[in-house]
């Protein structure tokens, strides 16, 4: 008996997406399915890259298509699509050809903001993810520190063309246009005029991600840059400490009255490892982001160690990701970058996006 290709595909409805709960045939995972005297060959075309259980739902797809009656052989392509975002705001500016803008903030500087932004779009790109960063701190600009040896220059005569960062990542900066050492010294107006340049006459081509470092706080700054960028999810970076996790609250209100889509809390320097002895040391504190995530009902993320490796490739400008690649600060941002995408997918699915 060959089987059919309504058999195969309600084979296919029975594996459902673990993060959505939804079955792949209704996502519209499943592409380019033919069957032809038993043989059966179809694409399933991932949410993201950094689907966290991209192998499980490969793994039941082939399975329930095998033990279909009459199937003698399988043939699967994965790929993967990221969905457009959508965002609650109502803001001036559409970006074309960038499908989601991640915003990382925080309610105070000195929190490790940018670390995280700069090793959340390395992570999102070693998975396959095509990715920019954008360092919207006007006054602050320290992404170059981050990433050294950055060149930018002009495209076609018209647009900025971004720097080649890491794996690919594109990035731009005040700090690649401002040298280190000169202060910006703007008013309100003027910051937000800046950041639109950096968004509309970039060239930043087709994006899945697009990383956004903001100023701290919730000043002129960082509000007036909130309002004006199409943000599809925000990020809120904290210590454990008590004071800061209580300024982080004031910052996670203000996108929230934005109508900002809040993804979760990352907790920085959330513990110490000492590498003679191995003892986890607490030295801000302990499970002070659980609890605000908890008493907020959001994800609590990640929880970044503090590492001397993490500082030192920050001081030598290269990214922990790809300066220590297998560090527990590492891992830590590849399952941050996962649970980002896997946020963002989930968001886009419900709304419909394409």
């Amino acid at each position: 008996m060959k089987p059919s290709e309504n058999e195969v595909l309600r084979a296919l409805k029975t594996v459902k997406d673990p993060e959505l709960g939804m079955d792949i045939v209704s996502m519209g995972m499943i592409k380019d399915l033919s069957v032809r005297d038993g043989d059966v060959s179809f694409t399933l075309e991932l949410t993201t890259p950094a689907c966290p259980f991209n192998s499980q739902i490969e793994q039941m797809a082939r399975s329930v298509v095998e033990n279909v009656q009459g199937v003698k052989s399988v043939k699967m392509n994965v790929t993967a699509r990221v969905r457009e975002g959508w965002t609650g705001q109502r803001v001036p500016l559409e970006v074309p050809g960038i499908k989601n803008v991640v915003a990382v903030g925080s309610g105070k500087g000195g929190v490790g903001k940018t670390t995280v932004a700069t090793n959340l779009a390395v992570a999102l790109c070693e998975a396959g993810a095509s990715v920019g960063i954008l360092d919207a701190d006007i006054y602050g600009s320290s992404l170059t520190r981050f990433i050294r040896d950055l060149k930018f220059g002009v495209q076609g005569g018209k647009k900025l063309k971004p720097a080649d960062g890491p794996l690919g990542l594109k990035i731009m900066s005040m700090g690649l246009i401002v040298p280190d050492d000169t202060p910006v010294i703007w008013r309100g107006p003027l910051v937000g005029g800046a950041v639109r340049q950096m968004l509309l006459e970039v060239e930043w081509g087709a994006l899945d991600y697009l990383v956004v470092d903001l100023p701290p706080g919730t000043g002129d700054a960082p509000l007036s840059l909130a309002q004006t960028i199409p943000i599809t999810g925000a990020l809120i970076v904290t210590t454990p400490q008590h004071a800061s996790l209580d300024i982080a609250m004031k910052a996670l209100r203000m996108f929230q009255k934005l109508g900002v889509e809040i993804l979760g809390i990352v907790e920085n320097m959330s513990h110490y490892v000492c590498p003679d002895c191995g003892r986890t040391e607490h030295i801000f504190g302990r499970g002070g982001g659980a609890k605000v995530a908890e008493s907020l009902g959001i994800p609590l993320l990640a929880q970044i160690p503090l590492l001397p490796s993490l500082r030192e490739g920050s001081d030598n400008g290269t990214p922990a990701l790809v300066a220590d690649p297998a560090s527990p600060a590492s891992e830590a941002f590849r399952a941050l970058a996962r649970r980002v995408a896997a946020a963002l997918s989930v968001t886009a699915i419900k709304r419909g996006a394409k």
